[in-house]
């Protein structure tokens, strides 16, 4: 009897194995998913971190499926999350959260920390943040430990076979060259050299991402700068947004979209993938009325004029539909904003996305 025993208690053993190794095979098989970047995409990790860039306590997160703040810079969902609500899968952990590990490693990871730029110099002020370099050596870390799950050859194919999103530039004219004025970077360069010198350091960054193993990268531009309600609340004159500051996007985003395409040929191969962000978001800024916006100017959450001075905080005016607003708080999209963004990545035409939209891309890496 209790050889009979023992043998039905080793059964259940042996099958229970199978049953978490098939879990995990069938999650390698799944495409992971990546994220790089700035407060447009962290999901948390500054949560983690002693800095004044989060996200973490009330009135964010309203919208978000626990009604909880998370880190996301957003009243809801953001741009990661939706497209791995796109993609049918879930969304990636912030790379410094405890819960990921073990299965949880093989939907991938979000290594993007708000205020960081391409440069190592912006967003000093926030002292503490997880920078562009360290966002890449976290990426190599993260490999050894699924390599130690799955094994080297599987992680090299996971990584391979991955999408990866990259949205970082923003901050390094907002929180860097125009943060004040007669800014070091400011001195130090006049605009055109300064767009090309950040260009330059963007392409190293994405050679990086390449030879760390990305086929699939999603690069997004900037929005348009100036209209955001930060820079209407300090820097517009008569309600318009600020010339300048939409002068630094007008010569960054044709200049990475040329970069990319440069990257790839030198590759041979259609590896970065351009986000024209900045067309995106001009679509519903200069008519939110044709997207169900009731303003494109006023922050739903915030104070001052335009709902654009300071932080979102429970002291903050805060609206009560969320939906009729383009931006949540002074920098950012709300969720409804996201998702027209996302239904632009996912479907757009090349003016919006370069050489081909995420649909497109899905459909061909299904066939390989």
């Amino acid at each position: 009897m209790a050889a009979k025993s023992s043998a039905c208690s080793s059964y259940w053993v042996v099958l229970g194995l199978a049953v978490v190794l098939a879990a995990i095979v069938h999650r390698a098989d799944a495409r992971a998913f990546f994220v790089f970047g700035d407060s447009l995409v962290d999901s948390g990790n500054n949560n983690y971190l002693a800095t004044t860039a989060r996200a973490d306590s009330p009135p964010y997160g309203i919208d978000y499926p626990t009604r909880q703040a998370t880190g996301r810079f957003s009243n809801g969902l953001n741009i990661p999350d939706i497209i791995s609500e796109q993609m049918g899968s879930e969304s990636p952990l912030p790379y410094l959260s405890p819960e990921l590990r073990g299965q949880r490693l093989l939907v991938g990871a979000n290594f993007a920390s708000a205020g960081i730029g391409i440069l190592n110099d912006t967003g000093v002020q926030f002292i503490n943040i997880i920078r562009m370099h360290r966002q890449l050596e976290y990426f190599q870390q993260y490999q050894q430990r699924v390599g130690a799950l799955i094994g080297a050859e599987q992680a090299k194919r996971l990584v391979n076979q991955a999408l990866v999103l990259i949205t970082v530039g923003g901050n390094d004219f907002v929180n860097n060259y125009y943060l004040v004025p007669s800014s070091a970077r400011s001195r130090q360069y006049d605009l055109p050299d300064y767009v090309k010198y950040l260009i330059s350091e963007y392409r190293e960054l994405l050679m990086k991402l390449y030879n760390l193993g990305a086929r699939r990268v999603l690069v997004t531009g900037t929005g348009p700068l100036g209209c955001v309600p930060a820079e209407l609340a300090t820097r517009s004159t008569n309600g318009g947004c600020s010339e300048e500051l939409q002068r630094a996007a007008a010569l960054y985003n044709p200049q990475l979209e040329s970069m990319i395409k440069d990257v790839n040929r030198k590759i041979g191969s259609n590896v970065f993938i351009a986000a024209n962000t900045h067309q995106m978001h001009t679509d519903f800024v200069s008519n939110p009325q044709a997207y169900g916006f009731t303003t494109s100017k006023t922050a739903c959450c915030g104070q001052g004029p335009y709902n654009g001075i300071g932080l979102c905080t429970t002291l903050s005016n805060l609206c009560p539909n969320r939906d009729l607003y383009a931006f949540w708080d002074p920098f950012h999209p709300s969720e409804k904003a996201s998702r027209i963004i996302v239904q632009q990545i996912m479907t757009g035409s090349t003016q919006y996305m370069k050489p081909m939209n995420l649909s497109t891309i899905m459909a061909l890496d299904s066939r390989s």
